[in-house]
Order: structure tokens, then sequence, then C-alpha cells
């Protein structure tokens, strides 16, 4: 998928190319253009040769600097397409958490079957209060973005109502070493185990495992998120990638199922589940400092 945004982004590139040198009082250089923009030539050709991508205020004033404000609509168009589909971290969080746990929300209440697959922590939509708190704090140091923290677990908090609707179907899946992240203080991962092993019962909610000792038919990369089958949202480090292609779409559903083949559901996840509690209760009995624990956030 970053190829496919790359090749959107140099398509971009080459519009904004062809405006500089087709404009109605001739052709302009770079720099000529950048003089006009107040804006170093080195980004006239970082954009024009897709190593950097347009804000809608960029564009705008390229449109009107190359005398040629009539193609900000299509401009426009172009990189909402672009956008849609990788929507870094960077942008996505300026003013915090809360706004992409609103926007995640729109697409949960289209959703008649959500299919989730995670591979290193419990997914936002069975995260307890604590749990979620602990993420959201973590993830915002890294980003260095605005700290709403109990506003974004509020939001995410009220998002699993939707796990009561009997008019709605949640099929999680998850790696075993979900369920081992210490990525909050092991109270805080225990509560949040109780929490899952309590789910397995729901009729709205199938629960699966994939143990480590379970054959694989595919490697368990990164997680996702199916939205029937019209929508796939995936994260990596620097952003969450949209995805809404139907070839697409039909990959992850068929990594989803594959997947599945080796999970475990019902009594058989509830084993692994308390396993992984006992484990976490003995290394408490030794008086050893879990990974994660030198120091509290």
């Amino acid at each position: 998928m970053s190829t496919d945004f790359q090749r959107a982004r140099d398509a971009l590139g080459a519009r904004l190319r062809e405006l500089r040198t087709t404009g109605p009082a001739g052709r302009l250089t770079g720099p000529q253009l950048g003089e006009r923009l107040g804006w170093p030539h080195s980004k006239i050709y970082k954009l024009e040769n897709g190593r950097q991508t347009a804000t809608a205020t960029d564009l705008q004033a390229w449109a009107e600097a190359t005398g040629q404000p009539d193609a900000v609509p299509e401009l426009h168009s172009r990189l909402s397409g672009l956008v849609s589909h990788v929507r870094s971290w960077r942008r996505q969080l300026a003013t915090g958490h809360r706004p992409v746990q609103d926007a995640i929300t729109v697409e949960h209440a289209r959703t008649a079957t959500l299919y989730i697959w995670e591979n290193s922590l419990i997914p936002g939509m069975v995260q307890t209060p604590d749990y979620a708190r602990a993420v959201f704090t973590r993830h915002a140091q890294l980003m260095r973005s605005p700290k709403d923290t109990e506003e974004a677990v509020r939001a995410r908090v009220q998002r699993q109502e939707a796990l009561y609707d009997s008019r709605k179907r949640h099929r999680i899946l998850m790696w075993e070493g979900a369920l081992r992240a210490l990525v909050c203080s092991p109270a805080v991962l225990a509560a949040q185990l109780d929490r899952l092993a309590s789910l397995t019962g729901l009729d709205t909610v199938e629960l699966g495992i994939v143990p480590f000792a379970a054959p694989l038919k595919i490697h368990p990369a990164n997680g996702f998120w199916i939205y029937d089958d019209r929508l796939v949202i995936a994260e990596d480090w620097h952003a969450e990638l949209w995805i809404d292609d139907i070839d697409s779409i039909a990959v992850y559903q068929r990594t989803w199922n594959l997947l599945r083949e080796s999970a475990v559901f019902g009594t058989e996840a509830q084993r692994v589940i308390a396993q992984v509690q006992r484990a976490g209760w003995a290394t408490s009995a030794r008086g050893e400092l879990p990974l994660g624990e030198a120091s509290s956030t």
C-alpha cells in the first residue's frame, strides 16, 4: 500500500510540474516559483518529485502563483484521495487522540460485522479504561502529541457499547503475545485478562486466541481491522492505512481467515488466558520486576 501511496504522490507532483511549466504567463523555473511563494526552491522540487506531501494550503498557493486558480478543486480532490489512504499520525494527532477516536467511532457505527486481528496489543474494542489509558499515554509520548488521554479513554470505552448490540458482530482474533505484553502495570494487565475472559460468552463476540504453540498458516504480522467488506484499517508506526479497494480488502480477508484456522475459541481460549494469568501471578510471587515496570509513566 505504501507503493500505491507513492504512485499517487508522484502523480500529484507531475500535475504540479505541469501547472508550473504551462501557466498562462509562460513557463516558470523552480526558483522563480519558489520566490513567488516565499518557499525554498528545494520544496518545489520535493513536491514535484513526490518526496514531500503537499498540504491543501500548499496546493492553493501553487495554483494561484502559476496563474491557474481554477485547478484548486482538482488538486484538492487528488490530495483527498491520497491522504484518505495514508493518514499520518503526526497530522492526525496534532490536536490529540480524541479526534482520531471520533473518526473511528463513525466507521464502527456504519459496520455490522467487524473483523479484528491484533498481534501485540489487546484490541481497543475490548480494552479496560486503565489499559487504554496506558496505551494512549505511551503513544502520546512517542508521537509528542497533545495529551488528551482522559477524553480519548472515554471515547474508546463508550464505543464498546456496540459489543452488546444484537445487530452487530465482533469477530476478534489475537496472538497470545498480545495477552502477555506489559504495556501497562501487571495489575492493570490482570484486570484486562479478566475482562477478556468475561467476553467469551457473549453471542455478539467471537473471541479467538492464536497460541504460541499453534501451527501457523501465515505469519502473525501487523494488526488490522476489517469493516464489513468495504474498508480495512491497518496501523504502522508513522501512519494508519485506510484501504478501500476490493482486491486489497480481499487479501486482508484471506489473511484473517488463515489466522483464524490457527486460533482456539470458547473454553480453549479461556484456558490460554488462564495460563497467561497464572504465569503473571507466578512472576509476582517470585518478586521479579516485569519488563516495563522499572519506571512509571
